[in-house]
């Protein structure tokens, strides 16, 4: 049986640093819908024109299509041992559809895994994060210590306060995700979450795959914490 998961969190639970950090010690892809429909903006095949043309219509993916990219996903080499799903299933017709799925391929869900983080710290991770060119991460509330920073007025205050950070070592002005930094797109985004990811939660709960950890520990503890929810499950 191969290592198929599902990792679940509201933003700035840190599901990118864990999903690499997963897929690195498991050899298995990361695989994101996000990344997914990103990626059909450069092919050419029939799936893509077929995702393309919808896009550019502005109607939303049915679940039948963003089945199909999955699928492809799915199919290549390198996820014939497993894979780590990011952003998917988004509702429980989709999740249905990958249960069906895998077991058409002798194969079957091992663990969902949900970063569980309350949603004033979620806020304050995505809202508080600022990056340098080298890919170092900081954040003004949790991870201030290398930087200097402070909010910036507009001179004629036409527009909200400005966050100007730092790197205190090579004082290299820090960048901001643009969704990052509009506080209310960062709301929208946890909205979401509540909106989407909730009922599925409790959907997998009842199938006994859901493992909860907490996110709101250090890197590397909730790392052991998702290896070791990943261990039980095999042994289920």
């Amino acid at each position: 049986m191969g290592l198929y998961l599902i990792i679940m969190g509201v933003q700035g639970a840190g599901k990118g640093v864990q999903a690499a950090r997963l897929t690195a010690h498991y050899g298995i892809p990361h695989i994101s819908t996000g990344d997914l429909f990103r990626a059909m903006k450069s092919r050419e095949d029939e799936l893509a024109v077929r995702v393309q043309t919808i896009m550019k219509s502005g109607q939303l993916v049915p679940d039948e299509v963003t089945n199909e990219i999955l699928q492809d996903r799915l199919q290549q080499a390198d996820a014939q041992a497993g894979a780590l799903l990011d952003g998917y299933p988004r509702n429980q017709a989709q999740a249905q559809w990958l249960d069906q799925y895998l077991a058409e391929r002798g194969e079957a869900l091992t663990a969902v895994l949900l970063l569980e983080l309350d949603l004033y710290t979620a806020f304050k991770r995505a809202f508080g994060r600022v990056t340098s060119s080298s890919g170092a991460s900081y954040n003004i509330y949790f991870n201030n210590e290398g930087i200097e920073w402070h909010f910036e007025e507009h001179p004629e205050q036409l527009y909200p306060p400005r966050l100007v950070a730092t790197e205190k070592a090579t004082g290299e002005v820090l960048k901001r995700r643009p969704d990052d930094a509009d506080a209310a797109a960062v709301i929208k985004r946890i909205d979401t979450f509540e909106r989407d990811t909730r009922p599925l939660i409790e959907y997998y709960e009842n199938r006994g795959l859901l493992h909860r950890v907490n996110a709101n520990q250090s890197i590397e503890a909730v790392t052991q914490d998702l290896q070791n929810a990943i261990l039980k499950a095999q042994k289920a």
